[in-house]
């Protein structure tokens, strides 16, 4: 006998309902995932892009076993082995052996087989036996025990968004205190806020920013919503609902190991039929995924036409330089970041239309296209909050406002003279305004001339609080003379 490596079996035979076939020898996978292969050569990604779902995977077959060994239909030592495995891979082990394609035909059976495959030649291994050495302990009959794709698929499905979801979360509230710590670095820089892209009244950019980190932190509190509904399981349903071939503990023996195991404090369904057809709660996931990648993308393109420029744009802001913008315009740089949380956006809102249809194209007992729901809400959840980081990281806490500019804006543009009506009323407001279009000249330059108010008082109602709004006027507002309307209206107007 040798031990010379090379006369090793390269492939070993295993054995489905459709024949044998040869494997690699030194993989951890079966005939299940060989056929997979084969059948779904489909998008080159494989699930293990999505870490989450290997995980979730992992810990529902570790809670499957758990509660088989519990309830007494898996004995100990084969129930010790898938556990100690499944423990392995949520660790990261075996990340490599997970490989079928993330989009697939049949409601997810092959990655459900995947997973069967991988945690039985493991736990084999853990006995100190032969990978293949299905007699002992198989994939189906032991791993699988009291299970079908049709349960464990959806949970896992669920389990990974749960996870996505809290991870995008804190990426969303990290980019919300982002955009918040500018507002207060800003606080006190006057700008000309805009509607329909026409100079409407003053505004500090503080606000703006402010405003940014608001509309993002609404975001949060709606996806922390959809946990407790993607935390609605139906472990325990198998094949349809209704719980064939599973023990009648079972269902709730698993949802207290599920929840032990994860953290989450999962519920079993109270209809396990319509639980298993139902996909409406990844509608509302991805609705909600949608949301916030619509209005991070609203804020993104603001970012990009007030950094726009720099000379002939609004050139309000300047974002941090990343990369060279050009291959042949020298000095050009553009906005990269925001414009690559743009293009996410536009994937989400692409992704939504994908779940959408696939939740409306189930039939009957089962929906078979979760595996594109799950591919296209984990794709969605990974690329927010990796958009979130890169955009805080690379541009919102290196933003810098181009003040004097702003400035400048502000003393020559009428809709200053909004906040002056009060004090001189509006036909002489009006004038002002005509004066200041015609002439460039500084609004508070103009009423002082024209005798309606003195500089303090010019000083006053112009600073930047009562401007922006910030600080409320005290006190009552002075009542337009007739001194103050005739001394303009005999005003020459080139005056």
């Amino acid at each position: 006998m040798t031990n010379d490596p090379r006369s090793a079996p390269l492939t070993r035979t295993e054995t489905d309902s459709l024949g044998s076939r040869e494997v690699p020898a030194n993989a951890y996978w079966g005939v299940h995932t060989l056929r997979a292969l084969e059948n779904f050569p489909i998008t080159s990604v494989p699930i293990s892009v999505y870490p989450d779902l290997i995980e979730a995977l992992a810990t529902v077959k570790q809670a499957a076993a758990r509660a088989n060994k519990a309830i007494g239909v898996l004995d100990a030592e084969r129930a010790d082995a898938i556990d100690q495995a499944a423990q392995e891979v949520r660790d990261g082990a075996l990340r490599d052996q997970f490989i079928v394609d993330i989009v697939q035909g049949g409601a997810g059976t092959s990655t459900n087989m995947n997973t069967n495959e991988v945690l039985a030649n493991r736990a084999l291994e853990i006995l100190g036996r032969e990978r293949g050495d299905y007699a002992f302990l198989h994939p189906i009959d032991h791993v699988n025990r009291s299970q079908s794709t049709n349960d464990t698929y959806p949970t896992s499905i669920k389990l990974a968004m749960i996870f996505g979801v809290r991870r995008l979360m804190t990426a969303l509230e990290a980019l919300s205190a982002a955009f918040a710590e500018r507002g207060v670095a800003f606080a006190e820089v006057l700008k000309v806020g805009r509607t329909q892209l026409q100079d409407a009244v003053p505004m500090t950019l503080g606000q703006e920013f402010t405003g940014f980190s608001h509309t993002i932190a609404e975001d949060v509190v709606l996806l922390g919503k959809v946990i407790p509904l993607l935390a609605e399981i139906n472990l325990g349903a198998t094949a349809i609902g209704t719980g064939i071939t599973a023990d009648p503990q079972y269902r709730t023996e698993v949802r207290r190991q599920l929840a032990e195991a994860s953290g989450i404090e999962v519920v079993t369904a109270p209809d396990l039929i319509e639980a298993t057809s139902d996909a409406g709660v990844f509608l509302t996931l991805s609705a909600s995924v949608k949301r916030s990648a619509t209005k991070l993308s609203k804020i993104c393109n603001d970012l990009r036409l007030l950094s726009s420029g720099p000379q002939a744009g609004l050139g309000e802001i300047t974002l941090p330089p990343r990369q060279a913008g050009s291959s042949i315009m020298p000095g050009k740089v553009n906005p990269v970041i925001p414009e690559v949380v743009n293009q996410i956006a536009f994937a989400v809102a692409g992704a939504d239309t994908t779940v959408t249809m696939a939740a409306e194209g189930g039939q009957l007992q089962l929906n078979a296209f979760e595996p594109i729901i799950a591919h296209s809400i984990m794709q969605s959840l990974q690329w927010m909050a990796r958009g979130c980081d890169t955009l805080r990281e690379h541009c919102v806490a290196g933003i810098e406002a181009n003040a004097a500019k702003l400035a400048a804006q502000v003393d020559t543009n009428v809709g200053v003279v909004t906040a002056l009506t009060p004090y001189i009323g509006y036909a002489a407001a009006a004038s002002i305004a005509h004066t200041a279009l015609t002439t460039s000249t500084p609004i508070a330059t103009l009423v002082v001339a024209a005798g309606l108010m003195d500089e303090a008082q010019v000083h006053r109602v112009l600073s930047p609080a009562r401007l922006s709004g910030i600080e409320l006027a005290t006190g009552a507002i002075p009542i337009v003379t007739e001194e103050m309307l005739d001394a303009h209206a005999t005003r020459p107007r080139n005056g």
